[in-house]
């Protein structure tokens, strides 16, 4: 009932005045009433309650009142400050020298000062917060102090406004009537608003128009000067081809009296006066200066030559179009050029006669340059080739002798003969390799190596002198595998490590391996010899050459580093040499990884220490070889194992001379003049009527590619100069089988 008596909209002073009324109403009629049943006392509790709910209402209106006290106080501050800050920033914004104006995101003026717009009185009563900016563009394109450029409408103006206004940041100059001019300059904020600035450069253009106008004037008196100090004639005529400007120099090149020139003379009279002094080549010329003139600009720059008679001067003409229509034509006297360059001309015939003599005796210098370093290198291989032949038959005859019971002091003579004819084999492979590889015939085979059994052999080969100097000769283990040629890397590494323990005192030498970068690592060399002076680093590599020219022949001829360089260069291994003289040196040799797939061959294992097993006896040999002296001594060396020998100098006679015995031998050496392709072919010729024989081909050719085609045939390959002791294990084999 009470919700009926109060109305929620009155004030709460006014709803706690009827709630008291109310309340004092029911206490009265609880006092009058005499209701035994105790309805009394139940609406004197119903008051009551009505009472308590009233004082909550009461305090809960009262703070709600009190809350609002306070947001409107506070809410009043904050437009005091908002008003202050807007009053602060209008006072600003009116203290800026130029006119400013601020528009929000959406293109709506925001707030703008007095400057702004004050050129323009007739646009001033529209600039109110609120106005869009394609309507204040609208009125600016329509006002009267608006100077529009020539045959631009207002309405053109107006899109080329709006078109700048979508850059961010645009600066640009506006005419106004009154030879007026303002700077417009308009920029982006940080929430998408634009803020235009307006200043007043009308002095500022009039000061720079009067000093451009100063400018000008100390430019014509310039070029004035510069016209009458150069030393080419120039006329210069304006868009109707009259005379505008000229030189004493023209008159002079022309051949022309000054006093014919004059302003205002027509072009085609400066060309009727000089034709009469003209060649037909100058009318030609000056006819081409006719058509030039007839074309529409802009024109194209016209060069022409003229000449006043047969022995007269001769000028290079330059005709080029001006901005405004006229064009200028400049005269420079070339004669002296001309007469240079055709005296030049003829020197230039004179030497180039010379240099095409000089360079056909160069040509002819540089081939036999070549042909001589072709037959050098043909020399150095066919020599070498021709030595190994005498060479393998020294070898095969001390190993017979070696068979034979010697006393002491002859096999001491005889250890020290098949020493000097291991020096000789290493010179002489030194040669073959040098030779190959400057010839350009040196053939490499990529393919995985692994580095550990490669440098385990080498360093096992190189310890007995190593232990002989007492020096320590170390290796650290590794288990890298690189991408090389087996053969030529061997060849490197073993140079390296031979030539660190032979040059070494004391100390020692170390051979390690380590990565460099993901993909590559370093075979390091290091040794603590006497060091090469930095003088001496590029000329070790040249061939020949030894360091103090220490070394006897028997330790080499200075080939070693020049092999280890151009097969390091070969095989796009760079090499790197670090050396202090007194402390030692370091060579290292880049190799790349092999990848993880290609796994390399097993090394070969060494050869054994025991002395090889005894060859087989009572077999029959068939021997072809061309060299009288080598057959001999392998012939000597068969027998003294117990064999039979059937001798021939060439397939064909091997072949007669089995069909003529009726005897199928053991086994076959064949040898075959040149390389090893011509014992190959010779074993191919012999092995359909042999059959699946063993067979050794004897070869200098040592290659992977030779030993493949070989092993295709059935057929092994004993390089030379032969070893006996290989020959030994061959021999052994066939004993085995049989």
């Amino acid at each position: 009932m009470t919700h009926g008596l109060i109305n929620p909209a009155d004030p709460p002073e006014r709803q706690r005045e009827k709630l008291l009324t109310i309340l004092d109403v029911l206490m009265r009629r609880v006092e009058q009433t005499t209701d035994a049943s105790g309805a009394a006392y139940a609406q004197f509790e119903r008051a009551a309650m009505l009472e308590d709910q009233v004082r909550d209402r009461t305090r809960d209106l009262e703070r709600a009142l009190d809350l609002l006290h306070q947001s409107n106080a506070q809410l009043a501050g904050a437009m005091r400050a908002a008003d202050a800050a807007r009053r602060t920033l209008a006072d600003a914004i009116e203290t800026v020298q130029e006119g400013f104006a601020l528009f929000d995101p959406s293109d709506v003026l925001v707030m703008c000062n007095s400057r702004f717009g004050m050129q323009m009185s007739d646009i001033r009563p529209h600039l109110r917060p609120g106005l869009s900016f394609q309507d204040y563009v609208g009125h600016v394109s329509r006002s009267r102090h608006l100077s529009l450029p020539r045959g631009q409408t207002p309405e053109d103006w107006a899109i080329a406004r709006l078109r700048r206004h979508r850059d961010r940041h645009v600066i640009f100059n506006v005419q106004l009537d009154g030879d007026r001019w303002v700077q417009v300059s308009e920029h982006r904020t940080r929430d998408g608003g634009t803020v235009i600035l307006q200043t007043d450069v009308t002095g500022i253009i009039r000061t720079e128009r009067l000093e451009r106008g100063k400018l000008l004037d100390d430019q014509a008196r310039i070029v004035r000067a510069t016209l009458d100090h150069i030393s080419q004639g120039v006329c210069i005529f304006d868009p109707e081809a009259r005379l505008l400007g000229w030189n004493d120099r023209a008159a002079q090149l022309l051949a022309i009296p000054l006093a014919r020139f004059r302003l205002g003379l027509g072009f085609d009279d400066l060309v009727a006066r000089l034709q009469a002094d003209l060649g037909p080549t100058g009318a030609a010329a000056l006819a081409a200066l006719r058509d030039w003139l007839r074309q529409p600009a802009p024109r194209a720059p016209l060069r022409f030559a003229l000449q006043h008679g047969a022995g007269g001067p001769m000028l290079d003409a330059f005709a080029q179009g001006m901005p405004d229509g006229g064009f200028v034509v400049s005269f420079t006297d070339v004669t002296a050029e001309r007469q240079a360059i055709a005296a030049l001309s003829r020197a230039n015939e004179t030497l180039e006669a010379r240099v095409a003599a000089r360079t056909l005796e160069l040509e002819d210098a540089l081939s036999r340059a070549e042909r001589a370093n072709a037959a050098r290198s043909r020399f150095v291989a066919a020599a070498s080739h021709d030595l190994l032949q005498p060479l393998s038959a020294a070898r095969l005859f001390l190993a017979s002798a070696g068979d034979e019971p010697l006393p002491p002091r002859a096999r001491d003579a005889l250890v020290k003969a098949g020493a000097a004819l291991d020096s000789v084999e290493t010179i002489l492979e030194a040669l073959l390799d040098i030779s190959r590889l400057e010839s350009g015939r040196a053939a490499v085979t990529m393919a995985p190596v692994a580095l550990g059994p490669l440098l385990a052999r080498l360093a096992d080969e190189c310890a007995p002198l190593a232990a002989e100097k007492g020096l320590r000769l170390r290796l650290r283990p590794t288990a890298a595998v690189v991408l090389s040629d087996a053969a030529y890397l061997r060849r490197i590494l073993q140079n390296l490590i031979g030539n660190a323990v032979r040059y070494t005192e004391t100390g020692g030498v170390l051979v390690g391996v380590r990565r460099s970068g993901a993909h590559a690592v370093r075979v390091e060399i290091v040794d603590t010899g006497p060091g090469i002076p930095e003088e001496e680093q590029e000329n070790i590599f040249r061939e020949f050459h030894r360091l103090n020219a220490r070394a006897s022949a028997s330790e080499g001829l200075g080939l070693g580093l020049a092999i280890v360089e151009r097969a390091a260069g070969l095989l796009g291994h760079p090499l790197h040499l670090d050396s202090r003289v007194g402390r030692g040196t370091r060579f290292c040799l880049r190799l790349g990884l092999a990848e993880a797939l290609a796994d390399p061959r097993p090394a070969a294992a060494l050869p054994p220490l025991a002395p090889p097993p005894a060859p087989a006896r009572d077999l029959v040999a068939l021997l072809v070889e061309p060299d009288a002296g080598l057959r001999a001594a392998l012939s000597h060396l068969l027998e003294g194992r117990g064999m039979a020998v059937l001798e021939s100098d060439s397939a064909e006679a091997a072949a007669a001379l089995l069909a003529e015995l009726g005897i199928l031998p053991d086994f076959v050496l064949m040898d075959a003049p040149g390389n090893g392709q011509a014992a190959l072919a010779g074993w191919q010729a012999l092995r359909p009527a042999l059959g699946a024989l063993p067979a050794l081909l004897l070869s200098p050719d040592r290659g992977p590619s030779f030993r493949a085609a070989a092993a295709a045939a059935g057929a092994g390959v004993l390089a030379k100069p032969l070893d006996p002791a290989a020959l030994d294990r061959f021999l052994a084999r066939l004993g085995a089988r049989a």
